[in-house]
């Protein structure tokens, strides 16, 4: 039996009884009923049992009866119900006055009632409502399956499991950062008592009871799943099923469902995207969709960025997945406001380009990198697109960084973020035959390869820095430390 005095004093025959003192203890649970026939009967009371008697052992004993409250309370008893007519025709008001001070519900049994009548009216009461309940959970559960087994769905993963189970919910990743949350509480109050252990239990959020349980694959926590507003009766009850929920959200996760955390406008902007550049319609068909979605990137000068990792199959998955979230939460990248979106080829992002330090993104992603502390060798490796001013050029920008990231020998020994415009000439020029190479160098350098060895080495180191920084001549003179006149005239020669 899991009532409280309150609502126990609801159920007939019980409801003709009075709480003459102690309400403030109204919502003491009752766990089970007791009956007084013994002189050390308070002795014996459990933790939420109520004591109901005739009064025959404290009759003639006010003060016995004042120690019985005493213990009575001391031991967690739900209250004490006395029966009048046979021994007392009314509490005494010292009694009532204690009863009170305790915050203890003493209550007035009605005479025309038995014990048992009580007791079974009250345990009615509990079969219907136990059956109730296992009934409501029941049906979660087979909402809950059901929704796990569709194809398709109308909302949102999240939004769907709360509406399922009745709860509201709060979705916290490993560091600390809230994914979603549709409950009352603000951030700062969820994350009382932050970082927490990875197991269930029951949780204090506000004046009300929660129950976390965390997000795992296998011995990976992926974050922690809040639910809010629970009954705690109900708890042993509904556990299994708040599991549940924490096990198919866990699921999706690793299968790639992550955008159940996004918005719906960046949810359906990423399937349209991966439509766009499948060939199921137009850049421009996309910019239009976009639009319409209040997304703003394809509507100015763009940029992609496209990252991959050393693991394969599921792991890989997870690893992306993890990468997707240190670029939402990395301040810098905040500020760009991209999109990422997981493709076959790895994290696919669209930031706008900075005209004022069109290498930001680079510098940044490396940061990224650095902070994940991964091991030598198994870097992430990002590749970044020109600047494309006009949505037709996503599907050459998507083309870049493709390209880049299948050809890492052209990469630098310690790189793991490239340009696509360093490796632009090196990619356009291994389309060239090699005879026709040898016989350009041969063309075009032929004077200067003829000269003395010294100047030679340096006019080519020249050359090579001014290729390395894109033709501008500003950044090879600073690199070799020299004028700016003094490259051009070297270069001219």
């Amino acid at each position: 039996m899991h009532l409280t005095v309150e609502e126990a004093l609801s159920i007939y025959p019980l409801s003709e009884a009075k709480l003459i003192a102690g309400a403030r203890g109204k919502h003491r649970i009752v766990k089970s009923i007791n009956v007084m026939d013994a002189p050390d009967i308070s002795d014996w009371i459990k933790e939420g049992e109520m004591l109901l008697t005739t009064a025959y052992l404290i009759k003639d004993n006010l003060e016995e009866a004042s120690a019985l409250l005493h213990t009575l309370n001391r031991r967690g008893s739900a209250g004490l119900g006395i029966k009048l007519g046979r021994f007392w025709d009314a509490v005494p008001e010292a009694l009532i006055t204690e009863a009170e001070l305790l915050g203890f519900p003493l209550i007035e049994l009605p005479f025309q009632f038995t014990f048992s009548d009580q007791m079974n009216g009250l345990f009615r009461a509990e079969l219907t409502r136990s059956n109730n309940a296992l009934q409501t959970v029941m049906e979660k559960q087979r909402k809950l399956m059901r929704f796990a087994l569709r194809s398709s769905r109308s909302q949102p993963l999240l939004d769907s499991i709360s509406e399922v189970m009745g709860h509201s919910l709060a979705v916290i990743n490993s560091r600390g950062a809230v994914l979603y949350n549709n409950s009352q509480f603000p951030e700062s109050q969820l994350l009382t008592n932050w970082p927490w252990i990875n197991r269930s239990q029951r949780i204090r959020i506000g004046e009300g009871a929660g129950f976390r349980v965390p997000l795992l694959q296998g011995e990976e926590c992926l974050g922690y799943l809040l639910y809010f507003d629970i009954d705690p009766l109900l708890l042993p009850v509904e556990e299994s099923l708040f599991v549940q929920g924490a096990e198919l959200i866990s699921f999706h996760i690793q299968t790639g469902y992550e955008s159940s955390f996004e918005p719906d406008s960046q949810r359906e902007f990423s399937a349209l995207l991966k439509r766009c550049l499948n060939g199921g319609f137009s850049s421009a068909e996309l910019a239009q969709a976009a639009a319409k979605l209040d997304i703003e990137l394809l509507q100015s000068p763009f940029q992609l960025l496209l990252t991959d990792v050393s693991s394969l199959g599921e792991s890989r998955k997870g690893e992306l997945y993890h990468l997707k979230e240190e670029y939402m939460e990395d301040p810098l990248l905040q500020e760009m406001k991209g999109i990422h979106v997981l493709v076959d080829e790895g994290l696919l992002s669209i930031y706008p380009v900075d005209k004022y330090n069109p290498a930001k993104l680079q510098a940044i992603i490396s940061e990224c990198f650095q902070k994940l502390k991964y091991e030598p060798g198994y870097y992430p490796k990002a590749a970044i697109s020109s600047r494309k001013a006009k949505a037709e050029g996503l599907k050459e920008a998507f083309a870049e960084v493709k390209e880049c990231l299948s050809k890492p020998q052209y990469w630098g020994v310690n790189e793991h973020v490239v340009h696509y415009r360093q490796l632009e000439i090196t990619l356009m020029l291994q389309q060239i035959p090699s005879e026709f190479m040898i016989k350009y160098c041969n063309r075009s350098l032929g004077s200067l390869l003829c000269r003395e060895p010294e100047y030679v080495r340096e006019m080519l180191h020249t050359l090579e820095v001014y290729i390395e920084n894109d033709g501008h001549i500003n950044e090879t003179a600073k690199k070799l430390f020299i004028h700016r006149n003094t490259a051009t005239y070297g270069l001219r020669s």
